[in-house]
């Protein structure tokens, strides 16, 4: 006796696929994963892509700054805290991230640009906040 059913084969774990990013995501994703992996190894900073997070991020650059410590020693910080400031802003709002020319910008799906890397140099001076730039996006996106 033959059966024309037939049982498929399953693996007992199924993952849904994700919807890929866009190019423009892939080094401002890195930055800022490398950035939280270093931070939580070395200075035993806790970051989890949350808007209360950015101000443990804003303290950390203004630490650095009162310290005197030369910009050369913290560009890559910089620009990986500016990237998972970014990417705060795009889980919390639905935001991409645009790339041109080198640089890396978050849009809000209300067409807005933000530059959050430029913003955490400007921190860096005294003249920025990620958690405050995270807190205006996420403003204007309602």
């Amino acid at each position: 006796m033959t059966t024309s059913a037939t049982t498929p084969a399953t693996s007992p774990t199924t993952t849904t696929p994700q919807a890929p990013r866009p190019s423009a995501a892939a080094k401002p994703v890195r930055w800022a994963a490398d950035t939280v992996s270093a931070l939580r190894e070395g200075a035993r900073l806790r970051l989890d892509y949350s808007a209360p997070s950015l101000w443990r991020a804003d303290r950390l650059i203004d630490e650095l700054r009162r310290e005197d410590t030369p910009y050369a020693a913290v560009d890559h910080t910089l620009r990986g805290l500016g990237a998972y400031a970014g990417e705060v802003i795009a889980r919390q709002t639905g935001a991409e991230w645009w790339a041109s020319g080198g640089d890396h910008w978050i849009r809000t799906p209300d067409g807005r640009l933000w530059d959050p890397i430029d913003e955490a140099r400007r921190c860096f001076t005294g003249d920025g906040s990620l958690r405050l730039l995270c807190l205006d996006a996420m403003a204007a996106g309602r």
